[in-house]
């Protein structure tokens, strides 16, 4: 998917620098309402799952009932910063940012996600090997 195509559906993201699957179920927040609801009401997000939000600077996950990873990027899709296992009650931001990637906890550390790599976004049914 290239540009900020915000089509309906889930999205399966890689990490094509480091050739990583991020997640296969990422929903996509593009409106405003959907910004502003994020993961509210969400135990979790399952392996797999994530939420893209676009666009987005700064997120608040004030009431989530888990730690999230926070991954920031460009109009490329290239990674401005990455925030690990950000707790409730925190506030994170990056100016430069366009777009940022929720994930469970873990996924940008178990993938070596970083500052500076490249995200692919396709429809979850279509499957590549990286």
């Amino acid at each position: 998917m290239t540009g900020d195509n915000r089509q309906s559906g889930r999205l399966r993201v890689v990490n094509t620098t480091r050739s990583a699957v991020l997640a296969t179920q990422l929903e996509i927040a593009g409106s405003n309402a959907a910004r502003r609801k994020g993961l509210l009401g969400r135990l979790m997000l399952a392996e797999g799952e994530g939420l893209w939000i676009v666009p987005c600077e700064s997120v608040h996950p004030f009431v989530m009932r888990c730690p999230i990873d926070l991954v920031y990027l460009d109009r490329k899709h290239r990674i401005r910063k990455v925030r690990h296992a950000v707790r409730a009650w925190r506030v994170s931001a990056c100016l430069t940012a366009h777009s940022v990637l929720e994930l469970p906890a873990g996924v940008a550390q178990a993938t070596g996600t970083r500052r500076g790599d490249v995200l692919e976004f396709a429809p979850a049914e279509e499957v590549h090997m990286v």
